[in-house]
């Protein structure tokens, strides 16, 4: 689950992560009041779940209350569109207002998990404000990756040597190592998949604030956080998404015109491979999970077809769990329920799959049985 900037930055706030004040506002009028309240200098930042803000426009300061009301209307209400949102952009409903900084340094914080080696890694940088992954990429040597014991957590030394590679000393590394600490305990009280600040910065007072701020949650983790339930936006997600959650169908929309229908998700994720591999392009990933029945199924074929890019589908099915008869049975009711107009392509193996492809035959729907998921892959990318 992803969060917005001003919401990662009351959990910030509450872990001890000094942030600067700010008003969150979703109408022109409160930008203009906010301003007034933190000005003279104020900076106004749309509120979307993606980054690259800045580059699109999305983050401007303001000088005046006037200027900021102007700047808030120009973005409230329209869609922003960054590098991470795709063409048809995020609609920005809230912007937040903060107080203008004056910047010394800006410099780069992150936790996350390190999938190689299984464990937390405290990530920072004295290059903020940048890409992070072009810095590694390009100046490894100006990135420290801080492994921490996930029963541990991150000690004081290994918090003071990060500070001490971002460049503070005295006061201000003892300062740094604490937020860093902060930072890491926030990750891993709130099973964080991601907590990030890019800036970090020093102030011309000698300030150390999170400028930004980026929390991801792990979803399956979620049911032990029910404070954090109250965070998501609806808005945000895919309408499709949402619907195929209340079905309990795993389903993430993509951008292609091949609909696909899987019983078990590295099926699934073999199942696109082979697609693209033939020159097709899948348009979801959709995993039905092993004991589906006509309902749930029904359920994916509605969602499937509510995506107007739709051309094909391809059902991928394997019978273990259920039998591929069954399977199949549920297979033409849910077609005929949902009321399918698009080219069927069916792949079936396993228990009793020479009957489920009897069934199939038999429905007078337009199913095309393939033997091999190869041929399957092929045929529906040939729909055009």
């Amino acid at each position: 689950m992803n969060i917005h900037e001003y919401q990662a930055k009351e959990l910030f706030r509450s872990y001890g992560i000094p942030v600067p004040e700010g008003r969150v506002a979703e109408h022109a009028s409160e930008a203009a009041a906010a301003a007034r309240e933190l000005g003279p200098d104020v900076v106004i930042k749309a509120q979307i779940h993606a980054g690259g803000r800045g580059r699109a426009g999305g983050v401007k300061p303001a000088s005046t209350p006037e200027e900021a009301e102007r700047i808030a209307a120009s973005l409230l209400g329209r869609a922003l569109i960054t590098g991470q949102t795709g063409p048809e952009g995020r609609m920005v409903r809230a912007v937040l207002v903060e107080r203008g900084q004056k910047i010394a340094r800006e410099l780069y914080a992150a936790v996350t998990l390190d999938r190689a080696a299984g464990r937390p890694v405290l990530m920072a940088s004295p290059d903020g404000g940048m890409d992070i992954e072009a810095v590694a990429a390009d100046t490894p040597e100006r990135l420290i990756r801080v492994m921490a014991d996930p029963l541990y957590g991150l000690t004081d030394f290994e918090a003071r040597r990060a500070a001490a590679f971002l460049g503070f000393t005295g006061r201000d590394l003892h300062a740094c190592a604490r937020l860093l600490k902060n930072l890491f305990r926030l990750y891993a009280e709130k099973d964080a998949s991601l907590a990030e600040i890019n800036p970090l910065i020093v102030t011309e007072d000698g300030d150390i604030l999170a400028l930004d701020a980026k929390l991801n949650f792990e979803d399956n983790a979620l049911f032990r956080h029910p404070e954090l339930a109250g965070l998501a936006d609806a808005g945000e997600r895919d309408p499709l998404e949402l619907e195929a959650e209340r079905h309990g169908l795993n389903y993430i929309r993509l951008d292609g015109n091949v609909g696909v229908m899987v019983n078990g998700a590295g099926l699934a994720m073999a199942t696109m491979d082979l697609i693209k591999q033939a020159g097709g392009d899948p348009a979801n990933f959709l995993d039905v999970g092993g004991g589906a029945g006509a309902a749930k199924i029904a359920a994916g074929f509605r969602i499937i077809l509510s995506d107007p890019r739709v051309r094909a589908i391809l059902v991928n099915i394997f019978g273990g769990i259920l039998r591929c008869d069954l399977l199949a049975e549920g297979v033409v009711a849910a077609a005929k329920e949902a009321g399918v107009s698009v080219p069927i392509i069916v792949r079936m193996q396993g228990t009793n799959a020479e009957a489920g492809r009897r069934i199939l035959a038999a429905s007078g729907l337009a199913f095309t049985v393939a033997e091999t998921l190869g041929d399957a892959a092929r045929l529906v990318a040939e729909v055009r």
